[in-house]
């Protein structure tokens, strides 16, 4: 304990842009909870900020990173194929949309946005990017352009990538006719066919923004979390992604669903396009993949890829077999344990309680969320 405290002095030195939130200091973890050096356990409800969807250490992507980390722990994607990066395309081939065939591999959730946008720009050759008020898509100088969930993530960097148009998300708690009605968010979604008498009208406003602000021409993709994170765990009617998805095909735009924190099972099946009936042209994932390694990747269309010039977007670490073994053993983790099922029961209990709560409680403004994704 003396000499963990002393270590902890060491924290000094380490740069104050890390907000910091606790100042744990955590030896090791094990399924739900984390375990600090002066012998408090903790349930972990930040999940390594949505990361650690099979717990912390899950045996099955430990033993794979120790193999792996034997045999290989780096094979430079330009230079060699490796055997966990080619086992993970051929895992996650059985559970992202079949039509989304092809693979690029990259670090962080921000890389892979970017990734996702530099393929749209070249597939389309057009040059914008329609986004939505509220999301979080990272802090690289291009993905801060596309994130609008607080204003201190882009305070004090401006001049930002340009090119960039805010369109307004289907926000069910702030619809004034929904609440008018005494209708929680769930309730909204459920009553609404359409979002043309709730939520402001957003899918009026994005084909008003193509004749206003901008011309379709212009768009590459519309880049759009299914549901919002950061930006309040706000769940849209389907209806609202459905018609996303109507006017990108009504005008050539690609749809690009940023996963990044969705994916994996956190919302009762393994990425939450598939509760929205939409497929996306382009699929952004990140966090969840690989149970704490850093890992993400796009999928996209083959005939999509092929339009990506080769060499013009790579990276040294993208892929990295250390990473890709745990991301081949998370989802046969996920698989072998149920846990997508899990996440959707368990989810369902969570959402009623709180429900009984809120019922309770004036102060609980709203109860909202899919699977264990959830938000009061």
């Amino acid at each position: 304990m003396e000499q963990a405290m002393t270590l902890l002095e060491q924290q000094q030195h380490l740069s104050p842009v890390w907000a910091r939130y606790t100042d744990i200091l955590a030896e090791r973890g094990e399924g739900a909870c984390l375990y600090a050096a002066d012998g408090r356990s903790y349930l972990d409800f930040t999940c390594g900020i949505g990361v650690t969807n099979t717990g912390h250490c899950h045996p099955r992507v430990v033993e794979a990173i120790r193999e792996q980390a034997g045999l290989l722990l780096h094979g430079q994607a330009n230079i060699v194929y490796h055997r966990p990066m080619l086992e993970l395309v051929e895992a996650l081939r059985e559970v992202v949309p079949p039509s989304l065939d092809t693979f690029f591999f990259s670090n962080s959730g921000a890389e892979a946005v970017e990734a996702s946008l530099k393929l749209a720009r070249q597939a389309t050759g057009r040059t914008d990017v329609i986004v939505f008020g509220g999301g979080f898509h990272g802090r690289t100088a291009g993905a801060m352009a596309l994130t609008t969930s607080k204003g201190k993530y882009r305070g004090g960097y401006a001049p930002l990538p340009s090119g960039v148009h805010i369109a307004p998300f289907a926000y069910c708690y702030q619809c004034a006719v929904g609440r008018a009605a005494g209708k929680n968010t769930a309730a909204m979604s459920a009553a609404a066919p359409n979002t043309a008498e709730c939520c402001g009208d957003p899918l009026r406003q994005v084909r008003h923004m193509l004749q206003t602000e901008t011309v379709p021409e212009d768009i590459a993709a519309m880049l759009v979390e299914p549901i919002q994170g950061e930006g309040g765990y706000i769940v849209p009617p389907a209806s609202f992604l459905q018609g996303l998805r109507e006017i990108c095909d009504e005008h050539g735009i690609l749809l690009i669903a940023d996963e990044v924190q969705t994916g994996f099972g956190r919302t009762g099946t393994f990425f939450a396009v598939e509760q929205f009936g939409v497929t996306p042209d382009i699929m952004v994932m990140a966090k969840g993949i690989a149970s704490g390694l850093p890992l993400s990747g796009i999928a996209a269309r083959r005939e999509l890829m092929d339009k990506w010039h080769p060499g013009s977007h790579g990276g040294t670490y993208g892929g990295n077999a250390l990473a890709c073994a745990a991301g081949v053993a998370t989802i046969a983790a996920i698989q072998e344990d149920r846990l997508v099922e899990n996440a959707a029961s368990m989810g369902a209990l969570l959402r009623s309680g709180l429900a009984g709560g809120q019922s309770r409680n004036p102060a609980l403004g709203d109860v909202r969320g899919l699977g264990l994704m959830v938000g009061v």
